[in-house]
């Protein structure tokens, strides 16, 4: 008989496999019962401040390649906050309004999904 630990959906299963007489014979699963594993710990990136009245969410799943405003910039209508890579394109993430950068909740490298709040502004 082998043990082993296979990975489902973020689940651990420890699995015994008996090894078969005949070679064509599927293995015979004696037990399957889910094994209590560590999961990594996954820190959110460090906001810069407190989130402001008006936030500006991720439009689609990408990585993000640049940071261009910090918190405490002014910023006006249409100018670049964040540079997201999806699908191989940079796509400019703008400011919808003028205002000030309350905070910044990503950073360079990090991967997002749609939805994802990117920063906020007063």
């Amino acid at each position: 008989m082998k043990t082993y630990t296979i990975t489902v959906n973020g689940t651990a299963y420890e699995v015994t496999v008996e090894e078969g007489s005949s070679a064509g014979a599927a293995p015979v699963v004696k037990s399957a019962a889910p094994v209590a594993t560590p999961k990594p710990v996954v820190s959110a990136p460090a906001a810069s401040g407190a989130v402001g009245a008006v936030k500006v969410n991720a439009p689609m799943p990408g990585k993000i390649l640049a940071v261009k405003a910090n918190a405490g910039q002014a910023v006006k209508k249409g100018d670049v906050i964040i540079v997201l890579e999806a699908m191989k394109m940079e796509n400019d993430i703008v400011a919808p309004q003028d205002g000030t950068i309350a905070s910044v909740s990503c950073a360079v490298g990090d991967a997002v999904e749609a939805g994802a709040l990117l920063a906020s502004l007063n």
